[in-house]
């Protein structure tokens, strides 16, 4: 597991040669890769170097050494392969590696663009939703993402609130998706704040394709990729937060980006919150759970015990008021291992990682 500084985006891309993983790194306007490996052997006995690098005296050479792995310890590399640039005018906001494992995709607030991993200097603009006038702007980009086992089908998510369905195949500009998923508004509940809270600020594939996750400010949705008219399920995350909303904007926090992801099954979700409280999802029981990431409970073998917010006059001992959340301490990053209950918090500036209790 690897962060960098600055980045906006992260993305594994497991090569075909075994035991190299590359890893993408947008940032801003340009996107690195990177190759990662591990090494627990060294190479001692040249002819030519002495075992701290120096150059040997050619005249003190009398005999010829065959060079021995040793065992040391195990020290993990990271090495620029590619950088991939000039192909975004606005800062990429998602990158997304494809199931073929030769393409991937970029996106920006206006355009996504296909990159195959061999080839820096060029890309394929698919989808572009510029304007000739850009006060005719209503809406941007907010991420984009490949199927997890269709190559030629990739959505993406937009400030407005609604997900597009798009099929390579169909054409070379996506400008026409084949699937638009939004779900009706309810006139009673509109507000201010309306349009801000229901923008997009993540979408992901389930492993298995049937289904994807879409992230707003105040909640987490799951579709299923064949009913576009409505959500199957959908989670509040911090809904407490609502009566919150005019000082939100005031302080900027009601832009914040949360992502949210999947554990290696389907069955449960995860997506972060303020207070370095991340939140958790059991699909099958509807049960959730709210967590911290914190230094104390980040010791080895500490358990995390579940947290809750109290939005009423009397709170419980144990219970935190809403009032008395800090809105700095952030979740926006969080990741599930694939096969294992292993999960990764990003809060502020320090990485969490936490494993299901072991008996």
């Amino acid at each position: 597991m690897a962060g960098v500084a600055g980045g906006n985006d992260l993305q594994w891309c497991f090569s075909q040669v075994k035991g190299a993983i590359d890893e993408d790194v947008a940032e801003d306007k340009t996107i690195k890769l990177w190759k990662i490996g591990e090494r627990d052997k060294r190479a001692e006995g040249y002819n030519l170097k002495d075992e701290d690098g120096r150059l040997r005296d050619p005249f003190r050479i009398t005999s010829l050494r065959v060079p021995v792995l040793m065992p040391m310890d195990l020290m993990v590399e990271a090495s620029p392969r590619r950088v991939f640039a000039n192909a975004h005018t606005y800062h990429i906001n998602s990158i997304s590696v494809n199931s073929d494992h030769q393409t991937y995709l970029s996106a920006d607030d206006l355009r996504i663009n296909l990159w195959h991993l061999e080839i820096t200097d060029r890309s394929f603009n698919i989808v572009d939703i510029k304007p000739a006038n850009m006060e005719e702007l209503t809406e941007v980009i907010t991420a984009a993402e490949c199927h997890p086992n269709q190559c030629n089908v990739f959505v993406y998510s937009s400030s407005k609130g609604t997900i597009r369905l798009c099929d390579m195949r169909t054409a070379a500009l996506c400008d026409r998706h084949t699937k638009f998923f939004e779900e009706p508004e309810d006139p009673s509940s509109r507000s201010f704040f309306s349009e801000i809270i229901s923008s997009i600020s993540d979408v992901k594939f389930s492993h298995s394709g049937r289904y994807m996750m879409t992230r707003d400010y105040l909640s987490v949705k799951v579709w299923d990729l064949n009913m576009e008219n409505r959500p199957v399920e959908t989670y509040q995350v911090h809904e407490y937060l609502r009566s919150k909303l005019c000082s939100l904007y005031e302080n900027d926090c009601i832009f914040d980006k949360f992502e949210c992801c999947w554990n290696g099954s389907d069955s449960a979700i995860m997506t972060g919150s303020y207070n370095n409280f991340f939140r958790m999802f059991d699909r099958n029981t509807r049960k959730d759970i709210t967590l911290e990431a914190s230094r104390e409970s980040s010791k080895p073998r500490a358990t995390l015990k579940p947290r809750k917010v109290s939005t009423g006059g009397k709170r419980k001992k144990d219970e935190i008021s809403v009032d008395s959340l800090d809105f700095n301490k952030k979740i926006l990053h969080t990741a599930w291992h694939p096969k294992e209950n292993v999960i990764a918090v990003a809060a502020t500036n320090n990485l969490y990682i936490f494993q299901d209790k072991i008996n």
